[in-house]
């Protein structure tokens, strides 16, 4: 269907309004319009309105989606595909703490991560992902293991996902002043993202106040856990926008999860978009872990809530806002396999990405991209790469409905081989 040739043309597709700037178009309600794409030398030439190409010159896509490649701006591909051998026992957030705990201690060598991270990595660049953040456990001594070996799938990976690493820890191990500025220094020279996780400790504004000082000095950007959990009196992510504010921060402050949000009363909540906005801060939702970890009850009894964030009313605010893949296969979500288009379509029901579509498959695309600082990821443009993927799927309905299996994935304007990695790869990692 895609042509070998490096110079083609693809008519009667569709294409979002939100992810392809200038096409000048007649778009449906949810935003889509048949178009043409000419593509050449691994670039997109230009976009153009269905029929202003000559048709024998042209490959008919017989009106299919065609996306940009995806962006994943919140993983754990160091902690991904351990379920096997260490499973949450209850499916709590607290078992899901401890049982990684535990693996980490154990069993995270240098080999141990790296192959599980290839065999993440293979799996998101089938499904069409383009760029890719992960956090990294970065609690002692994990982080001499790490690092290194996230730099070396960095290189190993260059060209086909672009990675980014945050560092990742209990925000209490920034008391150690000594060593977390060395920490601060080997993510600098690793050209990572400052990442900690909050909690409503008495000290958590001194501790924001390190966590921003870090940052500024080495010139990071900041990545932080926040509220995860259910208790309405988790607010550290209205701390973090005062924090960012008072200390007249400049960099990219990401703020995934922010569950205990949708909990809180109204006047409470306005404080706190009100904040953020101001503040810059954008927002990362992770549905399909938090619907997995949240409000999962002792008792035998159905959750009562989503465990989601409030993306609607911050989208309001202008407060950029994304969703993503979280963790994969370890124990804070026993599933997953690093498809951005199985997060869009979780998160269009769970979050309602719908009615209307609006700009929301921005979510997974350009909003992330410009958090990341990747100039020209996500979206479709003239002079822009030819990365794209194309669904069978006519209509949002359709392409939702649907795994999507079949898709193809376009990089550099050419088809790539989509071959998932079988799980028994990793079979001797899981004994022992």
């Amino acid at each position: 269907m895609i042509p070998a040739s490096g110079s083609y043309r693809l008519s009667n597709v569709r294409l979002h309004r939100s992810l392809t700037p200038g096409l000048a178009a007649a778009f449906d309600s949810d935003g889509l319009a048949l178009a043409d794409i000419a593509v050449a030398d691994g670039k997109i030439v230009s976009t153009s309105a269905h029929g202003k190409l000559p048709k024998a010159e042209a490959t008919d896509l017989g009106g299919r989606i065609v996306m940009p490649c995806f962006v994943d701006c919140h993983t754990h591909i160091d902690k991904g595909h351990i379920w096997s051998r260490k499973p949450n026992p209850d499916g709590t957030f607290m078992g899901a703490l401890n049982a990684t705990g535990a693996d980490r201690a154990a069993r995270w060598s240098a080999e141990d991560v790296a192959r599980r991270m290839d065999f993440s990595l293979r799996c998101a660049y089938a499904h069409g992902t383009k760029a890719l953040r992960t956090h990294l456990d970065s609690v002692a001594p994990q982080e001499e293991i790490s690092w290194p070996v996230f730099e070396a799938m960095r290189e190993k990976w260059r060209g086909r996902i672009e990675l980014q690493a945050a560092c990742l820890l209990g925000i209490e191990a920034v008391r150690d002043k000594p060593w977390f500025e060395k920490l601060a220094k080997r993510v600098a020279a690793a050209k990572g993202v400052l990442g900690v996780v909050t909690y409503m400790l008495p000290d958590l504004e001194e501790l924001l106040d390190q966590v921003f000082a870090q940052a500024i000095k080495h010139g990071l950007d900041l990545d932080f856990h926040a509220d995860e959990t259910d208790a309405v009196s988790a607010i550290s992510l209205k701390k973090i926008a005062e924090a960012a504010l008072w200390n007249g921060f400049e960099g990219n402050i990401l703020v995934g999860h922010c569950c205990s949000l949708a909990r809180q009363p109204d006047l409470d909540v306005l404080d706190t978009l009100d904040k953020v906005a101001k503040a810059g801060l954008a927002v990362v939702s992770l549905p399909m872990c938090n619907l997995y970890l949240q409000d999962r009850r002792a008792d035998n009894t159905t959750p009562r809530w989503r465990g989601v964030t409030l993306l609607h009313e911050m989208k309001a605010r202008g407060i950029p806002v994304a969703v993503a893949s979280d963790n994969t296969r370890d124990p804070f979500y026993a599933y997953g396999d690093l498809d951005m288009l199985e997060v869009y379509r979780m998160a269009t029901r769970i979050l309602h990405f719908d009615h209307p579509v609006g700009d929301w498959p921005q979510a997974v695309t350009s909003t992330p991209a410009k958090v990341m600082r990747l100039d020209g990821f996500g979206m479709l443009a003239a002079g822009g790469a030819a990365d794209f993927v194309v669904f069978r799927g006519r209509s949002w309905t359709e392409l939702l409905s649907r795994p999507e299996s079949d898709r193809i994935v376009v990089r550099e304007g050419r088809a790539v081989e989509r071959r998932l990695p079988d799980y028994a790869e990793l079979d001797d990692l899981m004994v022992g």
